[in-house]
């Protein structure tokens, strides 16, 4: 039972963060007043620009960002992009990003469909924006775009791992057959037990490949703090520190969550000192007269700040079944009471991609998988570790586009069959 008095928590950590802006904003007005261009010094440019800063960043927190894309350039050509709904859940919705183009490249190749399944892990589906991108030119792109839980109405109810793993396969059986799936970082575990439902129970509408990149199939192969961390505390004491009720005026009203912030705070942490200068530099740069929307210290932490809530029961069955149990590291998944068998995949081509200096989903981690699909030939079997890629190269980045992008679509093309 989750304790009643951490109710008011989120009330409370919401006033922190308008307290934070208002403060960022008074700053601003009060030192960016001309009459202080009359005292030597840098102290007046300097509160000024810790304003801005502040302003900025505790107004990110509660924003979802745009996707921004609007065109691509695909054949020599430029199209323009239109992001479409074609299905919809109370928790997510799949997108599509559709150009008018035709489906085959100039080579006469039909594109391969991807289906990249976003993480639910405190940041948007735009967090994959650059992955997005990155993509278009060569595929036809589809994406889960899981909503923010404070916005969901509590009359739509829990939604935990499983759930999570019953919309995975929702989403590749609305596909089709033709589409090849990525997930991405948390989803991964989830995403190759949906593969292995279909394999057990619609073999028809298994997709073309699975590629797994930088997720926690086996927590314990090589633990990182993040993912020791449900080692070193009980599932009562989550319960009762980290749980909080969405507050009044919200369309989720009442609904449990493991908030952003929290899982913002916790990361951050992890890298305290990295931060800290991040920002001080940034202050210092904009006191100069420097800094701009689109410089790299914005265009990071626009994305990073901004983050959304989970629904509680996803969250601490994703602490108790993947990382405390390690149910999809032994094989012993349940779907609603059936066990899911992990070696039944035995024909979807896997590739598994890892960063050498990944300090959340450590090296090895994702490996497991490949050492659980016992049935599928080694042909069909794939890995490749980028030595220098931390958590976010993986995905984003030099390391993705210069290195891993190439293997990922290499791979991709190889086991497309729909391929002119």
């Amino acid at each position: 039972m989750i304790n009643p008095y951490f109710y008011p928590s989120y009330e409370l950590s919401e006033s922190i963060r308008l307290s934070g802006k208002w403060l960022g904003a008074a700053a601003q007005t009060f030192w960016g007043q001309p009459a202080f261009g009359l005292i030597p010094g840098t102290l007046p440019s300097l509160f000024n620009a810790w304003g801005q800063v502040t302003e900025r960043t505790m107004d990110r927190i509660s924003s979802r960002p745009d996707w921004g894309i609007e065109a691509v350039v695909s054949d020599g050509r430029d199209y323009l992009v239109e992001i479409r709904s074609i299905a919809e859940k109370p928790f997510c919705r799949l997108l599509e990003f559709h150009t008018s183009r035709e489906n085959v490249n100039r080579n006469g190749k039909k594109r391969p469909r991807i289906l990249l399944i976003a993480p639910m892990s405190g940041h948007y589906a735009t967090l994959l924006r650059n992955t997005v991108i990155s993509l278009l030119p060569d595929c036809d792109v589809f994406i889960t775009d899981w909503r923010n839980a404070r916005n969901v109405s509590a009359a739509e109810g829990d939604f935990d791992v499983e759930d999570y793993t019953e919309y995975v396969i929702d989403w590749i059986r609305e596909l089709g057959p033709e589409i090849h799936v990525v997930p991405v970082c948390q989803p991964v575990p989830l995403a190759l037990v949906a593969t292995a439902w279909l394999a057990q129970n619609d073999p028809g509408c298994l997709p073309q490949s699975l590629t797994l990149i930088g997720g926690p199939v086996d927590p314990d192969a090589n633990p990182t703090e993040v993912t020791d961390f449900g080692n070193k505390i009980s599932m009562a004491e989550l319960e009762n520190t980290v749980i909080q009720r969405v507050r009044a005026g919200l369309a989720g009203e009442g609904r449990m969550v493991y908030p952003g912030a929290v899982q913002l705070a916790s990361f951050m942490a992890m890298n305290w000192n990295t931060h800290f200068q991040s920002f001080a530099d940034q202050i210092a740069n904009v006191a100069k007269g420097g800094g701009s929307d689109y410089d790299r210290h914005n265009t990071f932490y626009d994305e990073y700040l901004a983050v959304m809530d989970m629904p509680a029961e996803f969250y601490l069955s994703t602490v108790e079944r993947i990382f405390k149990n390690r149910e999809i590291a032994r094989n012993a998944f349940h779907l609603r009471g059936v066990h899911v068998d992990i070696t039944s995949l035995d024909t979807v081509p896997v590739k598994v991609v890892e960063g050498g200096r990944d300090d959340i989903a450590a090296p090895g981690q994702c490996k497991a998988a490949l050492d659980l699909l016992t049935a599928l030939p080694d042909a069909k079997k794939a890995y490749h570790l980028e030595p220098d890629a931390g958590h976010y190269g993986i995905f984003s980045g030099k390391a993705w586009h210069n290195k891993i992008r190439p293997e990922v679509l290499g791979f991709i093309e190889k086991f497309d069959v729909n391929k002119k």
